[in-house]
């Protein structure tokens, strides 16, 4: 049977370019290294989406709708379903000095942050930089390759899953009448993307499931001394 509003369903996907059909992104590690675009840092295996939610491109949540867990499926996604089409007007002429100021040097293919959205620098020249804050794949109608690999049931499960795509790794997780809560123990480095990706976790968490009202987190810090010393109980 097909998915409904609300679920949770793990997809594999791989996007190529309708034109030449060269590959635009693929999340099966195997397809990545046998056409020569793997990246050590790129994550790699199913993808969560989240279904009416908006989780993912419309043309990809509207092919995995219809789909069932193991099932392959080929989908066209025109712009109007991927990244829409290219806006002329989000093509800009800017200073080089702007850039300079700002100690950046620009080149062709760099991707800068103009005042909070990311553009592409397509020339530099006598002193003008031109910019594109079109999204890259703009204007490209996509093919899409893509599997469901396994619908979420549980709310902690569906929790753990967002954590994961969130990037984080909670110690603990349980959801209990309508309070999650999570727990991230001391061998966590809790820097700065951390504490961006904990925010935007608790944001998805409280969109994504209806049925949780409250996000507690339960988190751990040692004195650096006492860390020390229990590593060495521990060991010994």
């Amino acid at each position: 049977m097909s998915f409904n509003d609300g679920d949770f369903v793990k997809v594999e996907y791989t996007a190529r370019r309708a034109s030449d059909n060269s590959l635009v992104f693929t999340t099966v590690e195997k397809v990545a290294k046998d056409e020569n675009a793997y990246n050590s840092e790129t994550k790699y295996g199913p993808q969560l989406v989240v279904i009416g939610k908006q989780s993912a491109l419309r043309g990809v949540e509207s092919a995995v709708k219809g789909m069932n867990v193991g099932e392959s499926k080929k989908a066209t996604l025109t712009p109007a379903d991927a990244f829409g089409d290219r806006n002329e007007q989000l093509v800009n002429v800017m200073r080089i000095s702007e850039f300079r100021e700002k100690d950046i040097n620009p080149y062709p293919g760099m991707q800068v942050n103009i005042d909070g959205s990311i553009a592409t620098v397509k020339s530099v020249n006598s002193g003008r930089v031109v910019v594109d804050l079109n999204h890259p794949l703009a204007g490209e109608t996509l093919l899409y390759d893509i599997k469901v690999t396994e619908k979420l049931e549980s709310d902690s499960d569906k929790v753990k899953a967002l954590a994961d795509h969130y990037s984080l790794k909670p110690d603990s997780v349980a959801v209990t009448a309508g309070v999650a809560r999570v727990g991230f123990g001391e061998k966590v480095e809790k820097n700065t993307e951390y504490l961006v990706n904990k925010a935007a976790f608790a944001e998805g968490v409280l969109k994504y499931l209806d049925r949780v009202q409250k996000v507690v987190f339960e988190e751990e810090y040692v004195r650096k001394a006492e860390k020390a010393d229990k590593e060495a109980v521990e060991k010994a």
